[in-house]
C-alpha cells in the first residue's frame, strides 16, 4: 500500500471553447462560462442534480426536485441536510457571478416549512456585501408555490479569481 499523501489538483478546470472579447479578455456570455465551470462540479451535477436556474451579476437561482427515494429521512419527511446542502450550493454560484472562488466561513439557516415531495425547491441569493477578501450572501428558499421554506446568511471568504469573469457586468 503507498503511504503517499494523494495531492489533488485544485481549480483543473478544463479549457473553455467560449468566446472572449479581445479587448477587455472576458468572456463574451459570461452566465454560460459559469455554467461550464460547475457542470464539472461532480456533487451538484452528477450526484445532487442541481439546477442552476438563473445567474445574474451577484445573484442567482438554483433548484432542486425532491425526491422521495432520494431526499427522504427515517421520518419519511425530506431531511434537513438535503436542504442545506442545496442553499450551500447556490454560495459558490452566486460567487463566481462577480468573478470570486469563494468557500464558506460561516452559514446560518433557519428553517421554516418543509416541502412535499415530488416538489421543487429554489433559492434565489443576493450579495449584500463584497470586500476584497469577503462577501456577505442572503438566500431564501421557496417551493413552487412561493411559500417561504427557509432563509440563509452567510460569510464567504474569497480565495482567487475566475478567469474572464467580471466583478460587474
Amino acid at each position: 500500500m503507498n503511504n503517499e499523501a494523494k495531492k489533488y489538483i485544485i481549480d483543473d478546470f478544463k479549457p473553455s471553447k467560449l468566446e472572449k472579447d479581445p479587448v477587455t479578455g472576458y468572456y463574451k456570455d459570461i452566465e454560460a462560462r459559469i455554467r461550464e465551470l460547475y457542470s464539472q462540479n461532480c456533487f451538484m451535477m452528477d450526484f445532487f442534480h442541481v439546477n442552476i436556474d438563473k445567474i445574474q451579476c451577484g445573484s442567482c437561482q438554483v433548484s432542486l426536485l425532491i425526491e422521495h427515494d432520494k431526499h427522504s429521512n427515517h421520518r419519511n419527511v425530506v431531511h434537513g441536510g438535503v436542504l442545506t446542502a442545496l442553499a450551500d450550493a447556490v454560495l459558490g454560484v452566486t460567487g463566481a457571478s462577480v468573478g470570486e472562488k469563494v468557500i464558506t466561513v460561516s452559514f446560518s439557516m433557519n428553517f421554516i416549512r418543509n416541502i412535499e415531495f415530488g416538489d421543487t425547491a429554489r433559492v434565489v441569493s443576493q450579495i449584500k456585501s463584497y470586500q476584497p477578501k469577503s462577501m456577505v450572501i442572503e438566500a431564501e428558499m421557496y417551493d413552487s408555490k412561493d411559500r417561504l421554506m427557509a432563509t440563509l446568511f452567510t460569510n464567504m471568504f474569497n480565495v482567487g479569481r475566475f478567469d474572464g469573469i467580471p466583478a460587474k457586468w
